[in-house]
């Protein structure tokens, strides 16, 4: 039996929608829009919406965050999955996930994670934008070059047909991936993350250093090699990664 999905025509942001309503459905439930006029990104950034262009989605775990503290890298993974499945992308042609959770094509973002607690609640929100059918100057007029829409990246996304479908194998894949984390932790998804994730043996800068990344262990964090020596592992935080982003 499929998890609960419910469908807003409207909303601000479905992350707020949800913790809203947290209660809305027995374990884990989603909610999805395609016309989200108040989203947010990490770090309170405005994330800009695109009606009819995109999916915003929210899924809903029936557990706290200290439960999930690896849940926006396995949301990147389970996105990933869930979008080479529906449009047949492999290979190369496959999304990769700049650590901890921003998924890329051919370089360009294509979506984002946002995942929070709900206060008093012992509940957790993972939010996912993605951009699908959007055109590039939606995203050049935005002052958002380093984005794109699979449509724009030539793959036959349409977010009118798309988004149900996708919302739907989202939320069955929380469903199934979600007590395995809270149970496991990250470490049964860590190779198939490491396999994906474009920071490994590379060049990478964060608040207080740079150096090599070398690997993501089975708590989810960035191990690095600062290039002052020793080794240091990264777990939040802002990091650039070379070539990416316009990041030198």
């Amino acid at each position: 039996m499929s998890a609960p999905v419910f469908y807003l025509p409207q909303t601000g942001s479905t992350n707020l929608w949800a913790k809203a309503h947290p209660r809305q459905a027995a374990g884990v439930w989603a909610v999805y829009t395609c016309d989200q006029t108040a989203g947010r990104g990490r770090l309170g950034r405005a994330w800009a919406g695109a009606a009819g262009q995109a999916l915003y989605y929210t899924a809903v775990l029936p557990w706290p965050p200290a439960k999930l503290p690896a849940l926006g890298l396995l949301a990147s993974l389970l996105l990933r999955r869930v979008l080479a499945d529906r449009y047949g992308l492999a290979g190369d042609g496959a999304p990769a996930v700049k650590w901890p959770n921003d998924l890329l094509l051919h370089g360009k973002k294509v979506a984002g994670i946002l995942c929070e607690g709900v206060p008093g609640q012992d509940v957790t929100v993972c939010g996912i934008g993605v951009n699908l059918s959007q055109p590039q100057r939606f995203f050049e007029a935005a002052a958002l070059p380093w984005a794109a829409s699979l449509a724009a990246l030539g793959i036959d996304a349409d977010a009118k047909r798309d988004a149900a479908p996708l919302a739907a194998a989202l939320t069955d894949a929380f469903a199934a991936q979600g007590p395995v984390l809270c149970r496991e932790g990250f470490a049964p998804f860590c190779a198939a993350y490491r396999a994906c994730c474009l920071n490994l043996g590379r060049r990478v800068r964060w608040d207080g250093g740079a150096g090599t990344a070398l690997d993501v262990d089975e708590a989810g964090r960035l191990l690095v090699q600062p290039d002052t020596g020793g080794a240091v592992r990264l777990f939040t935080g802002e990091v650039s990664l070379q070539g990416i982003y316009g990041a030198p």
